[in-house]
């Protein structure tokens, strides 16, 4: 237990793990509607895009937050205008704009003297570097992203299933649809200091795929996806101060590994109740014929 709490100890350490697991908050709540909506594109694009804002911040000694929050702006609109206005499909224009986006990113940090140690920083992530008042703007983001999933849950959900029933609903697809890139540019721009531009989407993506096996409906796949973050985070908080590995590729590591732990127990599970199924099955058929239920519509039809 002393090497589980000893790390923790340190101030940094303890902002650490509670920034991380704020985020890691987020992006499961995020993260649940990208793999159900099949967003990931979407949500990797947003991290290489905001790279020119978070670079112009950190060359004019801005929060880096702001230029990644404007960055990220600017790539939703550009992606947005692109596929309303111009000829080509909706994941042509993202990947055109972020490659665009990334390329204008690396020149400008090309022209700091700090080049290495900022393009580290930027790509990789530096979450032992959060302070106490990233922690409170974590809390913000979180508080927001619960209010606004759990206020347009019904207009996301009918989104999913089809765009023409959400509008007969009257549920504003359109809108709903603004909201829901709202949701993952939020996600990605809060998780940027945790974990970094390039391993953001293992963070936005692993926790809910892990979660989503165990689970029926989207607010339990959100919060167990928050827990298996959490947990995720605590990992590769760990790992970096045993094994001095960087810590925000600990953390995304950490989450792809219990993605793959979490599937390949649920299909040890499922072979299991699967012979147990046919195992069972057998039994009654050695006892005798297996009575026959009738369906409701032939219940219905003999009324």
């Amino acid at each position: 237990m002393t090497l589980l709490f000893e790390p923790f100890s340190a101030d940094f350490m303890l902002r650490a793990l509670i920034g991380g697991s704020l985020c890691a908050a987020i992006c499961a709540v995020v993260g649940t509607w990208v793999v159900i909506r099949g967003m990931a594109f979407l949500g990797e694009a947003m991290a290489h895009g905001m790279l020119p804002g978070v670079a112009l911040a950190t060359l004019a000694g801005v929060p880096v937050i702001l230029g990644a929050a404007a960055s990220a702006i600017v790539m939703s609109l550009g992606v947005s205008f692109l596929a309303r206005r111009g000829r080509l499909s909706h994941d042509t224009s993202i990947g055109l704009f972020f490659v665009g986006m990334l390329a204008a990113g690396v020149i400008i940090i090309s022209h700091s003297r700090s080049f290495a140690t900022d393009a580290t920083a930027i790509l990789f992530g530096d979450v032992l570097a959060i302070e106490s008042a990233g922690v409170w703007l974590l809390a913000g983001a979180l508080l927001l992203t619960i209010l606004v999933a759990a206020t347009f849950h019904r207009a996301f959900v009918a989104l999913v299933f089809d765009r023409r029933i959400a509008q007969v609903m009257g549920l504003r697809p359109r809108v709903a649809q603004v909201l829901l890139v709202g949701l993952v540019t939020l996600a990605v721009v809060a998780s940027y200091q945790a974990v970094g531009a390039l391993l953001v989407i293992g963070l936005l993506l692993a926790p809910a795929v892990a979660a989503a096996p165990w689970t029926s409906r989207i607010p339990s796949t959100m919060a167990l996806a928050a827990l298996i973050g959490a947990l995720s985070v605590l990992l590769g908080l760990l790992a970096s101060w045993h094994y001095g590995s960087a810590a925000g590729a600990s953390i995304a590591l950490a989450a792809i590994a219990c993605a793959a732990m979490s599937s390949s127990i649920r299909g040890i599970t499922r072979r299991r109740t699967t012979s147990f199924d046919r195992s069972s099955q057998n039994v009654d058929r050695s006892a005798g014929p297996v009575p026959v239920r009738p369906s409701q519509k032939a219940l219905r039809a003999n009324a």
